[in-house]
């Protein structure tokens, strides 16, 4: 009967995958209990994987111009110095909720870009020696260098010395003046320079210190144009009762209510003593504030492509933005001075301002006098895209302040990625090929029916959908990965190799066994996609996929059901390599004579050492 059975499963085999069999293949009697690798007639040399290349379906997708629109920001970063790894944590769970809102069929517009006006840039191009345009040119291809080396995907990048952008600026600056909300008028007061901004004193640490630099503020007097934000009060009020979700997570929100009703001050919108920014129209005295130019960044990004952009132009090609992402150190420029900006222009408000937390290294604040900065070129240079962007994803609470330590690092990546997930594919694909010529016997929906794991994955898959929703990121990761901890409770339970043994029907249940496995695997591989893309892809290839496909799918292909009987998949080889540590390599050097490398370094590293150089010099 055993002999049957198998006899049986090697006949269906066949008939999916007729390229794989001989036509003259005669019948063949077999003995019970013999190992389904041994007895089924599969050719001795492997055929290669058929890559499934099938288009996603139309219903599975809104097209272009059905799309919902999804405009997501980051901050323009400012290019005093580098990027460091707060504005890649930013940019990374940007590039995170952008992915997963493409696999809901949205048209997304991921804007992204560098602030290049202001004293402190005229200052840091003056100590390098250089002119502050050049100096911006460097610093702004060190952002973008790494963000390609993080896989961003950004739709857009802005730069705020660009002329376009500048006109957008002047056409606000008039609306707003034409609206009686700027008025000239002398002001005097504390001035942070590194925040760019006047201080109240009540707020400021003892010697009048920053509380975020630790620097003295000056005494600075100056004739100024200033915007009459306090004028917005009660409707910036208004807008946080009715739209309490507008400001987010809900604890920033008090601080937001706090600031409103402690009372709101009419603020300075230009510089007397600035020149490098957009000049005052009417005013080529006077530049205009910083914060006040790079805001509207967010709306000149939307037309950087036309030939004469206005503002109104702008508006029409995505705004209001669905969602501002920024550190929860600007959140009052986002929060409390943007929307006041936006009400006197007339222009509708961003749906949502998200202030997440800072990062901190070995539970200590990061900075250079410390010596324990966490450079971003450094981390992906030693331990790749995934790694980083899965750890700082997962780890950290979005929202939240979160530490960085190498160890937790290497432990948290080599655990999810190189075991749980990686390891499991690796070893069901290696006893799939043992036996059963790497080809699935039956479909996935049929080989799942009245099994558990499915609905447990149906779950989680729905649970991560939610999370990625919520911008609850790491437990968006925590519930991917508690579909890998399920697939290998699966696999250890159920003890396909043992049943592989047994022959007969044992054999036929083993070799479904393996097939809901890695439709597991498959949903995995697009349910993680949007935290580590390229990790994703090479799960998705191992099954046999094109890279088409992979970039077509959607999250209606996290449903059950994807893999087909007689999809043949790819040789097993590891999707993710284990990160050695410190202290393993020391022991392992130790043994050995050391060998001299010469490693290219990737071109995000390059672009930040000159950046750094550029900086540093004279």
């Amino acid at each position: 009967m055993a002999a049957r059975i198998n006899y049986s499963v090697q006949n269906t085999l066949c008939l999916l995958n007729p390229l794989n069999y001989p036509v003259n293949a005669k019948t063949t009697h077999f003995k019970t209990g013999l190992n389904f690798s041994k007895n089924l007639i599969f050719p001795r040399k492997l055929k290669r994987p058929t890559f499934c290349t099938c288009a996603v379906s139309n219903n599975d997708r809104q097209s272009s111009e059905a799309a919902e629109t999804f405009v997501l920001t980051t901050p323009l970063y400012y290019v005093n110095a580098p990027p460091h790894m707060g504005s890649a944590y930013t940019t990374i769970a940007a590039d995170a909720i952008a992915r997963f809102q493409r696999l809901l069929g949205k048209k997304v517009i991921f804007v992204t870009g560098t602030d290049e006006h202001g004293e402190k840039i005229a200052a840091a191009a003056a100590a390098a020696g250089s002119t502050p345009s050049q100096h911006c040119d460097v610093i702004s291809q060190a952002y973008k260098t790494l963000w390609k080396d993080l896989e961003i995907s950004h739709d857009k990048f802005i730069r705020t010395t660009d002329p376009k952008h500048e006109g957008i600026v002047k056409e606000f600056y008039s609306r707003v003046l034409d609206k009686g909300d700027i008025y000239r008028a002398d002001y005097e007061g504390l001035y942070c320079v590194n925040c760019e901004e006047y201080k109240d004193e009540k707020e400021l640490l003892d010697n009048n210190c920053c509380p975020m630099h630790l620097k003295p503020c000056i005494e600075r007097k100056e004739d100024n144009y200033f915007f009459a934000l306090s004028k917005y009060q009660k409707q910036l009020e208004e807008n946080l009762r009715q739209n309490p979700n507008f400001v987010q997570p809900p604890f920033r929100t008090n601080e937001v209510q706090s600031w409103i009703k402690s009372g709101l001050k009419d603020f300075s919108i230009s510089r007397a003593s600035v020149d490098w920014g957009i000049p005052v129209p009417n005013d080529n005295k006077q530049t205009i504030y910083v914060w006040f130019d790079a805001l509207l960044g967010y709306i000149s990004a939307l037309s950087v492509e036309k030939e004469q952009p206005d503002l109104q132009t702008a508006v029409s090609s995505g705004w209001p933005a669905s969602l501002h992402l920024i550190g929860k150190d600007i959140l009052r420029f986002h929060a409390v001075y943007w929307p006041a900006m936006l009400m006197s222009a007339g222009l509708d408000l961003p749906k949502k301002v998200f202030g997440h937390g800072f990062l901190t290294k070995d539970g200590m604040k990061m900075g250079k006098s410390l010596g324990n900065t966490l450079e971003p070129n450094e981390l992906v240079h030693n331990f790749g895209s995934d790694a980083v962007r899965y750890f700082f994803l997962r780890e950290v609470e979005f929202g939240s302040d979160g530490d960085y330590s190498e160890e937790r690092f290497i432990n948290i990546v080599n655990a999810h990625l190189a075991n749980t997930i990686g390891n499991l594919l690796n070893r069901t694909l290696g006893l799939l090929k043992k036996n059963c010529q790497s080809t699935l016997v039956v479909d996935s929906a049929v080989a799942a029916e009245g099994n558990a794991l499915k609905d447990a994955v149906e779950k989680l898959v729905e649970k991560a959908r939610i999370h990625y929703e919520n911008l609850s990121l790491s437990s968006a990761c925590e519930a991917v990965l508690e579909i890998g901890n399920a697939g290998n409770a699966y696999m250890d339970e159920n003890a396909p190799w043992t049943r592989f043994k047994q022959g007969g029907a044992a054999s036929e249940a083993a070799a479904k066994d393996l097939v809901v496995i890695l439709e597991a695997m498959r949903i995995v591989a697009i349910a993680l996609s949007p935290v580590a893309p390229s990790f994703c892809w090479r799960i998705y290839e191992q099954l046999g996929y094109s890279k088409d496909h992979f970039n077509s799918v959607t999250w209606s292909g996290t449903k059950w059901g994807g893999l087909k009987g007689g999809q043949v998949m790819a040789q097993p080889k590891p999707v993710f390599a284990r990160i050695e540590n410190k202290t393993e390599l020391e022991e392992e050097a130790a043994t050995r004579k050391p060998v001299k490398s010469k490693q290219k370094k990737p071109q995000a590293q390059v672009a930040a050492e000159a950046a750094e150089s550029l900086i540093s010099r004279n």
